[in-house]
Parts: C-alpha cells; sequence; structure tokens
C-alpha cells in the first residue's frame, strides 16, 4: 500500500504536515476517507474533525471549521479557516464559549455556528490522551 502527502492549513499557519495511512475528513457531503491512489476530489470541509493515521499508525484529530478539502492521488490539501490538534485545545476556554453560545440563544446562524464551534472543540479534545 501506498502513503499519503497531508497538509493541513489553517488560515495563519500550517497544522500538520507528514505522511499518512488514511485521511478522514467531514465534508458537507458526509464523511469521507482518503487512501492512497484516490481519485481526484475537491469537497466543502463542514465544521468537524479531520482524522489522519500516519505511516507510524499514530492517529491524529484535529478540529476543523470551514475551508476546503482537495485530494489529487496521493496528495491531501485541506485548507481551514481554523485547525486546531486535539492537544493545543483549551478545554476551559472551550466549555466557556460552549456556554455563552447556549447562553446566547442560538437564534442566530453566527449563535448556531458559535455553539458548533465549541462542541466540535470539546469532541476533538476529549479524544487526546492525557
Amino acid at each position: 500500500m501506498g502513503e499519503l502527502q497531508v497538509d493541513l492549513v489553517a488560515v495563519d499557519r500550517q497544522v500538520w504536515s507528514g505522511q499518512a495511512k488514511i485521511v478522514v475528513a467531514k465534508t458537507v457531503d458526509g464523511e469521507m476517507g482518503i487512501l492512497p491512489q484516490h481519485e481526484p476530489v475537491l469537497a466543502v470541509l463542514a465544521d468537524g474533525t479531520v482524522r489522519i493515521e500516519t505511516l507510524e499508525g499514530k492517529r491524529l484529530v484535529f478540529a476543523v471549521h470551514g475551508g476546503f478539502f482537495s485530494v489529487d492521488r496521493d496528495r491531501v490539501t485541506i485548507l481551514a479557516e481554523a485547525a486546531e490538534a486535539s492537544d493545543e485545545i483549551d478545554v476551559v476556554r472551550a466549555e466557556s464559549a460552549l456556554e455563552r453560545a447556549k447562553a446566547a440563544g442560538l437564534d442566530s446562524p453566527e449563535e448556531v455556528a458559535a455553539f458548533h464551534r465549541a462542541e466540535t472543540r470539546l469532541r476533538v479534545a476529549s479524544t487526546h490522551t492525557r
């Protein structure tokens, strides 16, 4: 089996780059798993998780908010508006953001988006083994 070259880039920084066995991302059309030699794909990312399994078998999980997912055979490029690795997430801050979003009432699209971002960050943070 081959390998994937993966680049996960947020607006403000390169989040992760390396070789992987598989990449799984949530798109607006559903979850998509990518293995080496995949046909080209361009998809819009949904707020959710990106999971990467490295060649060494390490499982990496990222909270990703907005952006695009591009595949060209053995190259996966993820361009996100925001992305954080599970071990980078400040759980207290994410819990506080979730409470603020709930208190706001979820009456506007912005409030709903803030709620989903906080929820995703907490879910991803819980995957990190401390």
